[in-house]
């Protein structure tokens, strides 16, 4: 199954690997994307990865969140996305862009010293108290969210895949740890949802209900078992259900947020026990969805994909790290080349001078 094709509402991708988002530290200052994630994305293309989904990209520059990170807050990102895209199409990937707003994350700076989010609640990691977003500003948002689908969709994009995960806005929204609101927009699962669906309506009513919209969804917070009071099961499977039945083409299974220590980029992926470590959430959405579903986190190992299809815990198998270390890992597996990824896992590859594998690969062989 891992090279046949499968349908993301009307976007038919060629086989079921997708590059997983990945800040590439490769924008301008601005936000305007460069050569260089073009020509990431090109090599990532004719690795025959089928769906690339770009790093996140902010939405609004009050909710940027790194350096040097991708933007697509105003028409004028529209001339240089496009000229990346074609790129892809030429080898007959489809690419979508992840769009986002920090919430709790964004990056302070003397242009825009307020850090907005669903509620007051305090950020332990860095002690940071951000101000809870009026009604206006919510709207705003949902508005910013539609206009960068809009601009999306006129560059030549795919679709697009809103980001409700790992502690940015929409992944505030929906976690009863950092949404205590008591207005439209909080309380029940269903209202800390809304948010995410006046997103997609409001795509709708500016481009039309074609345009592929996936969502990439926090399945946890990642907090130690017993907590109260955070998203994890069985209300993830909710939300999920929530957005299947309000026009997401297909959802990404995630998880984490900063503040609970390191849940999204583990190390020590060195068995097939440890691969996959989504794939119980995974499985428990596909199972209550009639969308596909793309599950990410430490797959590493053909056998693992191929459990992740045929065990009906996933639809699609979504990688990062590797793919760092490897664009041509997907090639490599269908050619018969290889059958693990030789990424171990380090992280080196989180480079702030732009992502590659810093791994010293010469130096575990001496």
């Amino acid at each position: 199954m891992l090279f046949e094709p499968i349908m993301l509402g009307n976007m038919e991708v060629p086989n079921r690997f997708a590059r997983s988002a990945t800040h590439e530290w490769m924008a301008e200052p601005d936000g305007t994307p460069t050569d260089r994630i073009g020509d990431m994305y090109e090599e990532l293309a004719r690795g025959e990865v089928g769906l690339i989904i770009t790093g996140y990209t902010y939405v609004n520059p009050n909710g940027k969140s790194d350096n040097l990170q991708q933007g697509i807050y105003d028409d004028k990102f529209i001339g240089p996305y496009r000229k990346i895209i074609s790129r892809v199409h030429e080898h007959g990937s489809k690419i979508v862009i992840q769009i986002v707003h920090g919430g709790r994350q964004t990056m302070m700076s003397a242009e825009y010293p307020i850090v907005l989010a669903p509620s007051a609640v305090t950020n332990k990691r860095n002690g940071m108290t951000p101000e809870e977003m009026t009604e206006e500003e919510v709207l705003q948002t949902i508005e910013d969210f539609a206009n960068a689908a809009r601009r999306a969709k006129e560059a030549g994009f795919d679709g697009v895949q809103l980001h409700a995960a790992h502690g940015f806005l929409l992944s505030n929204f929906i976690s009863p740890y950092t949404n205590r609101r008591k207005d439209r927009w909080g309380g029940s699962t269903e209202k800390r949802t809304q948010i995410i669906l006046d997103i997609i309506n409001r795509i709708h009513e500016m481009i039309g209900d074609e345009f592929p919209i996936l969502v990439k969804l926090n399945a946890t917070d990642g907090f130690p078992e017993g907590t109260k009071n955070v998203l994890d099961a069985p209300e993830c499977v909710e939300i999920a259900k929530i957005l299947a039945s309000n026009g997401v083409c297909a959802i990404e299974v995630s998880g984490g947020i900063v503040e609970a220590g390191q849940q999204m980029f583990r190390t020590k992926i060195n068995n097939a026990d440890a691969e996959a470590y989504y794939r119980d959430y995974s499985k428990m959405i596909k199972e209550a969805v009639d969308v596909p579903v793309m599950v990410v986190g430490g797959i590493r190992s053909k056998a693992v994909m191929e459990q992740m299809l045929d065990g009906e815990y996933a639809d699609m198998v979504s990688l990062c790290r590797p793919l760092i270390c490897e664009p041509d890992l997907v090639a490599k597996i269908k050619n018969g080349e290889t059958e693990v990824a030789k990424c171990v896992s380090c992280n080196l590859c989180s480079d702030e001078s732009g992502i590659k594998c810093n791994y010293n690969f010469d130096r575990e062989q001496s």
